[in-house]
């Protein structure tokens, strides 16, 4: 492990507010976790920054002693990007302050708030945006990779309601993005990634929403998958843009909400999402509740920040996660098939198989416009094994669950979604673009970061 020298550090110091944590220091373990516990990491200094000067003088002070980068925001990625081996991490963490200008309906927000705090904030004035589906992720890495969730379907994604950024460059310069202000920059951040500077700020449009929505989730054993699968598929086709619908398999916890008989066996859920009126969505969701035989209907008027935390508890801090994903078009009869077989084999009690389903707004916006492709695609499916710190002999097991589940969907893929990228971040990310798209990215990536410094990430190496 990198251990840095006195006046090397003090030489930072002396240009920075925030807080420097090295390795001696008594909080670095602490604060050298993130949200894998898979991620085990040993930075040379976390420099906790305290705004975008911070930013641009750590990064500076890094190139010039030969450090590697990583940028922190949420910490949430799978893959651990946001943590490096003996170099500088980049820690927004500090960075969370959100202000809402509810005349201009727009919200800005630093590079380490998360989903929860832009919520929070944005729907005092009954205003939202597509942010996550968990609460706990970071506004930052969810915005740059494209940003779905619960609302995409009625406000777009998250990049289609972001109007501009502050972002510190490769060689530490602060400029802002926008449609009018470096135009291309703005559109390589808009799903590119991490790989053209540190947003440090963000400002997105809002559009009314709640507060009280009508939301929940409706759940079936694991013998009606194959028909909850094919109702998704016919029924979202043709679904208002209001409505948010999404699968999720897994085994049933044991929890007072699921009857006795069915605690550790497989179930399907559809997690359901209103964005209109309450008396609008009764009508509209009623195909949802009254299909097959439900053994859960949670669907109910509730405060929409309330919807927003509730898949918190199923991916908490501290488990170990390993995920691998596809881009799908609708789900045909093989696909469900291929689908149920592998719930049925599933290997932990805490895996989850989350379905989300585009269409609405996302899809009409031009795919050109930014750096998300495949806005006509239907549904992305995320495998998701995880298992306890304690149950870490048992990894090999899951991850093999994972990648067989992955390989056979593999002839049906139509890409990738670049943050649900994890160990294939650097083999696969180029499916996560169109060709056009890729070489316009790479030839960004060429004029503002031509030696590659934000390479912490699924990268996009410039050319030559």
């Amino acid at each position: 492990m990198t251990v840095l020298d006195i006046p090397t550090t003090e030489a930072l110091a002396g240009d920075f507010l925030g807080d420097l944590i090295t390795p001696d220091h008594p909080a670095y373990d602490d604060q050298r976790r993130i949200w894998n516990g898979e991620i085990d990491r040993r930075p040379a200094v976390l420099a906790r920054c305290q705004g975008a000067s911070d930013v641009a003088s750590a990064l500076r002070w890094a190139r010039d002693n030969g450090l590697p980068v990583a940028v922190r925001g949420g910490g949430h990625g799978i893959a651990g990007h946001s943590l490096v081996d003996d170099g500088l991490v980049l820690d927004l963490s500090g960075m969370r302050g959100t202000v809402v200008d509810p005349e201009a309906r727009t919200v800005s927000t630093q590079g380490g708030a998360h989903n929860a705090h832009v919520d929070r904030e944005s729907q005092a004035f009954g205003l939202a945006m597509t942010s996550g589906y968990i609460s706990h992720t970071g506004i930052a890495g969810l915005t740059l990779g494209g940003g779905i969730g619960h609302l995409m379907r009625k406000t777009g994604l998250a990049i289609d309601a972001l109007r501009s950024c502050q972002v510190v460059t490769a060689d530490g310069s602060i400029v802002r993005a926008s449609a009018e202000q470096n135009p291309d920059l703005f559109w390589g951040l808009r799903g590119g990634g991490g790989n053209f500077g540190v947003v440090t700020d963000f400002t997105f449009d809002l559009q009314p929403v709640g507060p009280t929505i009508l939301a929940g989730l409706v759940a079936w054993s694991a013998e009606e998958a194959p028909t909850v699968l094919a109702f998704l598929r016919d029924f979202i086709a043709d679904a208002p843009d209001e409505v948010g619908l999404m699968a999720n398999l897994r085994l049933a916890p044991a929890l007072p909400l699921f009857p006795d008989h069915l605690h550790g066996k497989p179930i399907i859920g559809l997690v359901a999402t209103y964005a209109g009126s309450v008396e609008e969505g009764e009508r509209v969701l009623a195909p949802v509740r009254a299909l097959g035989s439900p053994v859960l209907d949670t669907i109910a008027p509730k405060p929409y920040t309330t919807h927003q935390k509730f898949l918190d508890p199923a991916v908490p801090h501290g488990r170990h996660y390993y995920w691998k994903s596809h881009r799908l078009g609708p789900l045909t009869d093989d696909v469900i098939a291929i689908i149920c077989e592998h719930l049925a084999t599933i290997s932990s009690p805490l895996s989850t198989v989350p379905i989300f389903s585009f269409g609405g707004a996302m899809s009409r916006v031009p795919e050109d416009a930014t750096a998300f492709p495949h806005r006509t695609a239907s549904h992305d499916i995320n495998i998701v094994a995880q298992w306890l710190p304690e149950n870490a002999g048992d990894a090999d097991r899951h991850r093999a669950w994972v990648r067989g589940f992955f390989d056979a969907l593999a002839p049906h893929s139509r890409g990738v979604y670049v943050n649900f990228t994890s160990d294939d971040a650097q083999t696969r990310v180029q499916e996560a673009y169109t060709p056009r798209q890729w070489e316009r990215l790479r030839t960004l990536k060429t004029a503002w970061d031509p030696a590659n410094v934000f390479r912490g990430n699924a990268n996009i190496p410039p050319l030559g």
